[in-house]
């Protein structure tokens, strides 16, 4: 576990590293979020949400495929998260993730930015 980061999770095909960020939290999956990993992401967020922090930034560059399961999570977190008045905002996504989001529409109720670093900004 690196020094900077408050968590991480990992399974053969994806690593989960949490660390806090002021008010926000960012997540950041590095893989493949599909059926059989989506639990390795859902639970931080949970955690993450259950702590307090409702701002979370999920850091997609690492990313490298996300199916309807892994949507289903972020989806679900987002909910939860603007329940408690806050959001989730996806940054830094690559091409083949952005294309999953854009083909189901699940972009139009996700911030999208370009980085974390804007995210955090915003």
């Amino acid at each position: 576990m690196d020094h900077g980061t408050v968590g991480s999770a990992q399974s053969g095909r994806l690593l989960v590293e949490v660390r806090e960020e002021g008010s926000s939290a960012v997540v950041t999956p590095a893989g493949e979020l599909d059926h059989h990993t989506a639990d390795l992401l859902r639970e931080p967020l949970d955690d993450l949400l259950a702590k307090g922090f409702s701002r979370l930034v999920v850091d997609c560059s690492r990313l490298e495929f996300c199916d309807s399961t892994g949507l289903n999570v972020l989806l679900g977190a987002r909910l939860k998260a603007e329940a408690a008045g806050g959001g989730v905002h996806l940054a830094g996504m690559l091409p083949v993730v952005a294309r999953v989001f854009e083909i189901t529409g699940a972009e139009a109720v996700f911030t999208v930015h370009d980085s974390v670093e804007a995210a955090l900004a915003d």
